[in-house]
């Protein structure tokens, strides 16, 4: 029994849902997949804020279709699909991916779209190995925790540098009386 076409418009105004919530989205071969190892792949991609869903490329056409963040995925829409969009760490979701591609062997990356983009593979891994948003924040605070305390050196730095001079000027005074 096919899909009704009221089915068809929910799965496609799901698509659209998500889409709009997300930053990034890669397309992934899943041929060969068991409904176990999909079941993997979401639950490791999950807590980086990122959803895996399986969809006809029809469909994610239809979701896609005058949205210009998103329109570029038609090149990467062919054979079996599995799109993977991406709400939050976009670096964490490709190495969750990454890893679980590791341990399968069977997956594909096809390429992904952000801002009206088509990435290739290599884009997507040249995200991966950007450092995560904490550990850019840990980089700035200790960046800015050491100007402070260059600062604060230099400035406890001034009353001692003038104490050293009056004692010097103070000696020369000694030896020349």
């Amino acid at each position: 029994m096919g899909r009704t076409l009221a089915n068809k418009k929910e799965i496609v105004a799901d698509l659209k849902e998500t889409l709009n919530e997300s930053q990034l989205m890669f397309i992934i071969n899943y041929s060969g997949l068991t409904v176990a190892e999909i079941s993997d792949l979401r639950n490791r991609l999950r807590p980086k804020g990122a959803v895996c869903q399986v969809a006809k490329n029809t469909f994610m056409a239809k979701a896609t279709e005058g949205d210009d963040r998103w329109q570029a995925v038609s090149e990467l829409l062919k054979g079996d699909s599995a799109f993977v969009m991406v709400k939050d760490d976009l670096g964490g979701a490709i190495k969750a991916y990454q890893e679980f591609q590791k341990a399968a062997k069977k997956t594909e990356m096809r390429g992904g779209v952000m801002d009206g983009r088509v990435l290739k593979e290599a884009d997507l891994k040249a995200i991966a190995d950007l450092p995560s948003k904490e550990q850019l924040i840990a980089q700035i605070a200790g960046a800015i925790n050491g100007v402070a305390t260059k600062l604060a050196v230099g400035i406890n730095e001034v009353p001692s540098g003038l104490a050293r001079a009056l004692q010097q000027l103070s000696e020369k005074d000694q030896e020349a009386a």
